[in-house]
This record gives C-alpha cells, structure tokens and sequence, in this order.
C-alpha cells in the first residue's frame, strides 16, 4: 500500500503549530510522526502584521516538527483563522439544461456558481470553500444528490466561507518564504472539527468553539455538514490581561492562575468573578450568533470546546449553564506511529486544527475517505484549490 507524508501548519496568533503524518491509502485517518511548536510574533487576532516575524515562528516550528519526525518536508495544507473568516448562507438557481429534464452535474455546478454570484460585500475576500447545505428541485426539497435526479429548476442554498484575499496572500507568502510550498487552506475551525467532532454529533446538531489567544472561531453543524461559521475578536488572551489587573500581578503569573495552577494563593471568589466575567462577555457573542442562525438551545449535540483557551479550569461547567447545552471537551489521544511518549502532548487540543489538515490533505487525492465521514468528501469535492484561484 502506498504511503505518503502529510503535514499540516496552524499560524494562530499565540503559536506555530506543526505536525507531520504518514498517510497508507485505504489505512484510516494519518498517523502523526512528529510536532513542532513555536512562538508565534507578528499576528493580531488572527492576520499578519509583521511578515518577519511570522516566517520565524514558521520555520521554527517546521524544524522542530522535521527533527522530530525524522523527515524533511516541501509542502504542506494550511489553516486560515482571524477575524476576517466568516460563512454566508447564500441561495441560487439554474433552469435545466437537458431536454429530457435530467440534471448534470454542470446543472449542480451552475447553482453553485448562483450562491457565489450572489454572496454580497464580496470585495476584498476570497472563496475558501462553497458547501452545499440543501437543493431543491421544482420547488421541493430533495435529500442527497441532485445530479441524476428529473426536474426542470433547481435550488441551492450554499454557505460560502470567505477570508480577506490579503491576509491569505500574506499566510501563503510567510510559509512560501520558510520553505515550504502551500497545497491548499482550510478554513480553521472546520479543520479542528475533523478530530474534535464525532459523526453523531455532526449529524444530531452541534457547535464547536475553537478558544484561540485572540479570537473565538465556531462552526455551527446540522445533519452533517457545516450551516455556520464565525469569528469573534476576543480569546483567552483577554482572560490573562482581566488577572493580572485585577490582581496587580505579572502577565506570566496570571497566564498560571488562569490555568488553574498557583490559584489557592490568591482568594478565589475575587478569581471567580475576573474569569466569569469575561467568560460571560465571550459566550453571549456566541449565544447573539445562534440567536441570529435560529439555533439558540437547539443543538442537542451542545458544544464542544477546543483551542488553548479551552484549560481554563472552570470553562466547562461555565459553557454549560451560559448556553443551557451540553458542554465537553474532547478527550481524543491522537495516535503516533514511532513516538508514544509524545501521545501526552497530542492531548491538548489547540493541536487539533493542525492535525485536522493532515486529515483535509489525506483525503485531497481520493474520491472518498470513510473514516472522516461523509462531509469530508463532500467538502473536498467542492472546495477550490487555493494556488488555482490565485493565479493570474
């Protein structure tokens, strides 16, 4: 069986988050040989200010992920976070082309081009990917490919995820100029809820809030696929700067405290109410957006919190009584090949987004990936390739 190495780099705005995988065809989801992490300077919430800066923590972290993995690396998947990523619903139609009323696949691809046509304040971003959330044929809803299907219109509701065309330009130039060759993007959030997710919960309804340094990122699912997503500029970073005023103590110590660790040396009702209050501030925002999407207290599958900010001691519990849902954090060990002491490591789940590309480039080459489930391969087929659509 044919092996292949994947690698996936997460820039967020706190790390560079490397990992390296081998992919066996028909072999499951890829195995992780190595990680690398580095500090990550010249980002705000999310976008490149300082492209310098940027490619340093690039290259560090890609090294450390190569000594680790024991291979080197020439190209890789790449996340797209940041307060400019968003998801619009946007419809669109075409009329059938084929005399007999049969529709084609260039029938489905002509609705698809409708949503995108008709996705407004479009200047500035670009179409990361187009994902199909229901078609209608005459008028009624049909369930699973429309292609092969009868009819004389058809309907398609998409959510199209945009990205500012300059901060991508700046990601692709800050891993192009550290060595390594971009194969394609994925939105962030949608790339975490490849490990963070189970096909249950996709399927019941459910939302993943990605917890990053300085933003929220969230993907709201409904029978398996994507129906939303969102990004909001406040992250954990705001929790650590509430501490450390509020206690008149240094950023190192409060970053500690937040974690749940030294916090019995300060009195813990005062902590309470510095964490809860901001924590309050981030969720409303999330509470606002179901509110707006009309699924507040309607997702039986809760929310699943990840990223960074998802240590805070008490975020859970605090999850639950704010959105009145159920509230986990994934417990997934990823699996590694030659490395078992490294399992450990692999627990925290601000690694998910990266090994969540690794799982996007496995499926990049073959038509279906059952271990990912369906929606990946839907996904897969609709996204458009990143390099293509920046060509000239």
């Amino acid at each position: 069986m044919a092996k292949r190495i994947i690698s996936g780099i997460d820039i967020g705005t706190h790390t560079v988050r490397v990992v390296i995988a081998e992919h066996t065809d028909g072999g499951g989801l890829p195995h992780i040989l190595g990680v690398g992490k580095a500090e990550s300077r010249g980002l705000r919430h999310g976008y490149i200010i300082n492209i310098s800066d940027a490619i340093k923590g690039v290259r560090t972290a890609v090294e450390q992920a190569e000594q680790s993995a024991g291979v080197r690396i020439r190209e890789a998947y790449i996340s797209i976070g940041g307060v400019g990523l968003e998801g619009t619903q946007t419809t669109g139609a075409a009329i059938i082309s084929r005399a007999d009323s049969e529709i084609t696949e260039a029938d489905v691809e002509r609705a698809h081009r409708a949503c995108e046509q008709n996705l407004v304040n479009a200047a500035n971003k670009k179409i990361l990917h187009i994902i199909p959330i229901e078609y209608l044929i005459d008028g009624k809803k049909i369930y699973g490919r429309p292609a092969g299907m009868k009819g004389l219109k058809l309907e398609a509701k998409c959510l199209i995820v945009t990205c500012l065309e300059q901060h991508l330009s700046d990601l692709i130039r800050a891993v192009e100029e550290a060595g390594i060759e971009p194969v394609d993007a994925c939105a962030s959030p949608i790339a975490a809820s490849f490990v963070a997710l189970t096909k249950a919960q996709r399927m019941a309804g459910v939302i993943l809030a990605n917890i990053g340094a300085e933003t929220i990122s969230i993907v709201v699912y409904e029978e398996g696929i994507p129906i939303s997503l969102e990004v909001f500029p406040i992250g954990s970073t705001d929790i650590t700067n509430d501490i450390a005023l509020g206690l008149k103590i240094p950023l190192e110590e409060a970053e500690l405290i937040k974690l749940g660790k030294k916090a019995h040396e300060f009195p813990k009702k005062k902590l309470n109410d510095i964490i809860l209050s901001r924590l309050e501030d981030m969720f409303s925002l999330v509470i606002a957006h179901l509110k707006k999407i009309g699924k507040h207290e309607l997702l039986p599958a809760g929310i699943v919190l990840t990223g960074g900010g998802s240590g805070i001691e008490t975020i859970e519990d605090f999850a639950r009584a704010a959105m009145r849902l159920p509230s986990t954090i994934p417990t997934n060990t990823i699996d590694f090949t030659n490395n078992p002491k490294s399992k450990k490591q692999i627990k925290d789940t601000s690694w998910f987004v990266a090994y969540g590309l690794a799982i996007w480039g496995a499926t990049n080459d073959r038509p279906s990936m059952a271990a990912a489930g369906n929606f990946l391969n839907n996904i897969k087929a609709m996204a458009s390739n990143l390099l293509k659509q920046l060509m000239p």
